[in-house]
């Protein structure tokens, strides 16, 4: 952080600025620093459609040039204006393919004085492709990233990268190519996609779907279907249901329902081709199902650039500590609280998964980041904050679990209209997950006035007691904690659990 005296910024790292000129548009993005979970600082686009007519002519559009190198101007005074301590420029499809591609390179990096790093299609793939495994807990799949040019593939499992590829098929590109016509577009499409053999080490596996036409397909089938978390990270539909819903696109394309508004007009025009592309590689690989990011190419080099201990942090870990360090009354405390939770668990009959165990952890860090909220709305508050914030390494199930957890630890253990929606997307195991973890969040909470040094010190222990199936063992130092109220936390918990509890002061 440089030059700042704002205390809702991290310590320690200063921003740093990606300049993303693609074939349809040009991104800036100014991230909080270098980080496994880099915070977004600003973020603008500027549709320039440097492709247009490539296909065709062998340039770049003209006008789309001079709005290319104007954006230019300004993404290089705001990146100055944030304080960026780097600037990275990446330029994919239309700049390394256009006959003047090198002139408008050489403007460009006068503009900005520094270097543009124009990719080649592998490392378009190679670069999206990391941008995944910063996005997705271990991932498992084959990355498809569709810009404005060309639609790169690569495969990808846990950290290990396939070779990637490169098809004419982005948006603008394959529009342009056939007149326009959605029939034309489909065979040719097909073509391009049936020479893809890396797609048939895909099937039962994940489709991870990168690119700003892909994310606008996820956010119709959204709104139609009536998805309550507008959240683009993460979200999943199974195959047959994404095949029926990218046919519906294709044959309703000049459909004036409603929903489409939330597409922009900019946007409308090639969503039908994005469809018709999706579509054909989904037929090739034939997924399990597909997965959309928000994460791609910019997120994947600075993660390229990360040491290697860093990129071996879990992202949603990160973010979820780094929250805490920021809202938290005490970071500790949540850390033990992390801990101490895990340790419960088995008294419990709990056998955790792995993903399992991480959103509990993420749970008892963000568990008082809405401390300062009045105290009737910390409940809602906190759930709000978590379920629409942008950290990344999480399903949405497991964001709903992380969010119902600390709203059933503010609110009780039980479901009201605040909770509904969210309780759709979580499953049955992750919504009585989150209301045991809730449940012992609202006991612990009462030993420690949210600070540190305390919780370690408490324990369930099983005992032989007939009346009795567990002690809450609380040491004799902390014995002036007894009373009504802790006592009815806990017997909420009996409740919820079907087992029952009291306390026991040594």
């Amino acid at each position: 952080m440089t030059r700042s005296e704002a205390q809702g910024r991290l310590p320690g790292i200063a921003p740093v600025s990606v300049i993303d000129i693609g074939s349809n548009s040009i991104r800036l993005v100014i991230y909080e620093g270098l980080s496994r979970a880099p915070a977004v600082l600003f973020n603008e686009k500027v549709l320039c459609g440097l492709g247009k007519g490539l296909a065709t002519t062998g340039r770049m559009d003209e006008q789309g040039v001079e709005r290319a190198l104007a954006a230019l101007v300004r993404f290089g005074a705001l990146s100055k204006q944030a304080h960026a301590t780097e600037i990275y420029v990446l330029a994919t499809a239309a700049a390394r393919e256009a006959s003047n591609g090198p002139d408008f390179i050489r403007e460009a990096e006068r503009i900005l004085q520094h270097p543009v790093k124009v990719l080649s299609g592998e490392e378009e793939a190679y670069y999206s492709a990391l941008g995944i495994i910063s996005g997705f807990h271990d991932p498992d799949g084959i990355a498809g990233d569709l810009g404005g040019g060309s639609l790169e593939l690569i495969d990808i499992k846990g950290t290990t990268v396939g070779t990637g590829i490169t098809l004419p098929l982005g948006g603008l590109r394959l529009s342009e190519s056939v007149g326009g016509s959605l029939v034309k577009a489909r065979s040719f499409a097909r073509k391009q996609v049936k020479g893809a053999s890396l797609l048939e080490a895909g099937a039962g596996r994940t489709f991870y779907a990168v690119g700003g036409t892909w994310r606008n397909i996820a956010k119709l089938h959204m709104e139609i279907r009536g998805y309550p978390l507008h959240m683009m990270q993460g979200y999943q539909v199974a195959y047959d249901e994404m095949i029926r819903f990218l046919d519906e696109i294709v044959e309703n394309s000049e459909s004036r329902d409603p929903a489409w508004a939330v597409i922009s007009k900019s946007r409308r025009t090639l969503l039908p081709f994005g469809a018709v592309a999706m579509r054909e590689v989904l037929e090739a690989m034939k997924p399990a199902s597909i997965c959309f990011s928000a994460q791609g190419v910019r997120e994947g080099y600075l993660y390229s650039l990360l040491s290697d201990e860093d990129k071996q942090l879990d992202p949603l870990l990160t973010a979820a500590d780094e929250l805490a360090i920021l809202r938290a009354r005490s970071p500790e405390h949540a850390r033990e609280l992390a801990e101490w939770t895990g340790r419960m668990m088995p008294y419990f009959d709990i056998e955790e998964t792995v993903e399992e165990g991480r959103y509990r952890q993420a749970a008892c860090l963000l568990a008082d980041i809405s401390w300062r909220a009045h105290p009737d709305y910390r409940g809602l508050q906190a759930l709000n904050l978590i379920a629409h914030s942008s950290v990344v390494g999480i399903t949405h199930p497991g964001r709903a679990f992380i969010a119902l957890t600390n709203y059933y630890r503010f609110e009780g253990l039980y479901d009201d209209g605040q909770t509904g929606p969210l309780a759709a997307i979580a499953t049955d195991r992750f919504l009585q997950r989150a209301k045991l973890v809730g449940g012992l969040l609202r006991v612990v909470y009462l030993f420690s006035a949210s600070m540190p040094g305390v919780v370690n010190h408490l324990t369930f222990a099983r005992t032989d007691r007939p009346d009795l199936d567990l002690e809450f063992v609380v040491p004799h130092d902390y014995r002036a904690f007894s009373g009504e109220r802790l006592d009815g936390r806990l017997q909420q918990l009996a409740k919820l659990t079907g087992k029952r509890l009291a306390f026991r002061f040594e």
